[in-house]
């Protein structure tokens, strides 16, 4: 399907399925943190899935792609951004499997019902307002700092969306790891699996991969560190698989 661009926007290819992905210059692109959350979500055939602050729409595309889920929702509150995804979905041709909905993760409890998805993911804003710079751009600073939502909002809400026995997963920074098991713990989403990603084998963590299940009994696995890099500018096997390269 024929897509026209806005000022500025792009067309990345995904290297799944012949799919791509509109994206603008100057404004919050997904990373690798996305495409790893991508592939640490187990989506089951069948399964429901929502991804709260989609952004461009990245992961439920790159979840369509890889998994037999049956259904693919994502939220967004910038309208600029809600759109773009939008538009990719149906560069797609994904529009029976894929819906973009604007709005507020804060009030997702009032867009969706309770209870209503299998699964749960989200890539959000990993710092505090009182961590490091604020972007001048709103949509880059709002996707860095929670300014618009905190991660106690984010498990709020995957919390009430998630059916007894859903899966929430999750990319953050390993620095907030306590925080985040304790407020997991609060909305009664039980920690499962976890996953440090290095960006090389000598280095301190960077990231962190979460699977919590709501409702669930206590037992977590850890799973084998993910490096990223062999060397400067050369990814591992691991990851170079997980690109398609």
């Amino acid at each position: 399907m024929a897509i026209e661009l806005k000022e500025g926007e792009r067309l990345d290819d995904l290297q799944r399925n012949g799919y791509r992905i509109i994206q603008k210059e100057g404004k919050f692109c997904f990373g690798m943190d996305a495409v790893l959350l991508s592939v640490f979500a187990r989506v089951k055939p069948g399964e429901t899935v929502l991804d709260l602050g989609t952004g461009t729409g990245i992961i439920p595309i790159l979840l369509e792609a890889k998994t037999q889920g049956r259904h693919f929702t994502g939220l967004e509150i910038f309208p600029e951004s809600a759109d773009m995804a939008r538009r990719s979905v149906a560069l797609n041709g994904l529009e029976e499997r894929i819906a973009i909905v604007q709005g507020d993760i804060k009030e997702a409890g009032s867009l969706f019902a309770p209870a209503s998805f299998d699964v749960i993911t989200s890539n959000p804003p990993y710092m505090t307002g009182k961590h490091g710079l604020t972007n001048p751009d709103p949509e880059k600073a709002a996707a860095r700092h929670e300014l618009l939502c905190t991660l106690e909002d984010v498990v709020r809400a995957a919390a009430y969306l998630a059916r007894t026995g859903g899966r929430f997963y999750m990319v953050h920074r390993p620095f907030r790891l306590a925080e985040i098991i304790r407020t997991l713990s609060q909305y009664h989403m039980e920690p499962k699996r976890m996953r440090m990603v290095h960006p090389y084998a000598d280095r301190e963590p960077n990231l962190v991969l979460i699977e919590s299940v709501r409702g669930g009994r206590p037992r977590m696995t850890v799973e084998r560190p993910l490096i990223v890099f062999e060397e400067p500018g050369k990814y591992t096997e691991e990851v170079r698989t997980v690109y398609g390269f």
